[in-house]
């Protein structure tokens, strides 16, 4: 996963900026809506396949630890094919609307192409669900699976807000920090496919593992399933604006740091005397 590096448009008129925005980046918009439409057919497909009774999978792997397991490589793959895919990665992947006002907060994009992007994110995912519906019928459709929903697990919704807040924060604390350090940033996407792999197998079962408000209203939506739902649209993005807070702050001490050293080189050298 990197920042997309978006001009920012000033001046006054905002509705000439939003139309600049959009004849300017359209195509990072349906990027966008394609990116969180994959991961969305993903997790409908392994999800019905692996959980419910209705599948041919269901018997062939009876262990719930084992079909946790493959659902969390499953979606793992799919990140890393939606962070590498010439079709989704030059938008940036961020598919996820926590993710896009992490980057507007520090400032890797403008407000308008932050606004489009969550939009896209939103419709790309949620018409994706549908069309699993449509295809997959009952076995998405019904109880267990309820098209792939994002709902508290058994040790309920305060594990679950811990839960999403903890995972939101890991993650958009790798992603900045990573893709800011110059031998580590080219691992930026492996990284977040790894926590996505992680995740689904973690917190899954406490929270469904939504970290992403698109990700969760796009199954909450067509499933008419609302528990718990201002978790899942709230948390993931006050624990990712948290981690650029964390980011920022230690940038300014990084850089006052450097400005020290270099402050107190620069008295060091007016204090030396030199040979005539």
């Amino acid at each position: 996963m990197r920042a997309m590096h978006i001009q920012v448009f000033t001046g006054s008129n905002g509705l000439k900026q939003m139309k600049a925005a959009f004849r300017k980046n359209w195509e990072h918009y349906i990027q966008e809506a394609l990116g969180l439409a994959i991961f969305m057919i993903s997790a409908c497909f392994f999800s019905a396949m692996l959980f419910s009774e209705k599948s041919s999978w269901y018997n062939s792997v009876p262990d719930f630890t084992l079909k946790n397991f493959l659902m969390g490589v499953a979606m793992g793959v799919t990140a890393l094919f939606i962070f590498y895919s010439p079709w989704t990665a030059p938008s940036g992947s961020q598919i996820n609307p926590a993710v896009t006002l992490s980057f507007l907060r520090i400032k890797k994009m403008c407000l308008y192409d932050a606004l489009f992007f969550i939009i896209a994110q939103f419709i790309g995912g949620t018409l994706a669900v549908y069309i699993m519906q449509w295809l997959m019928g009952p076995m998405l459709i019904e109880f267990p699976v309820n098209s792939a929903v994002t709902i508290p697990g058994k040790p309920g919704v305060a594990a679950a807000l811990i839960t999403e807040f903890l995972i939101a924060f890991i993650t958009m604390s790798m992603v900045l920090f990573t893709s800011h350090h110059n031998k580590l940033k080219k691992y930026t996407r492996i990284f977040a496919g790894c926590l996505v792999c992680t995740w689904v197998i973690l917190a899954g079962p406490i929270s469904g593992f939504g970290m992403n408000p698109a990700r969760s209203f796009a199954s909450a939506l067509p499933a008419n399933i609302w528990t718990a739902f201002w978790i899942y649209l709230i948390v993931p993005v006050i624990a990712m604006l948290a981690a650029c807070e964390f980011f920022l702050f230690t940038q300014k001490k990084v850089s006052s740091k450097e400005s020290r050293q270099r402050f107190k080189r620069k008295s060091e050298l007016k204090t030396l005397k030199f040979p005539l």
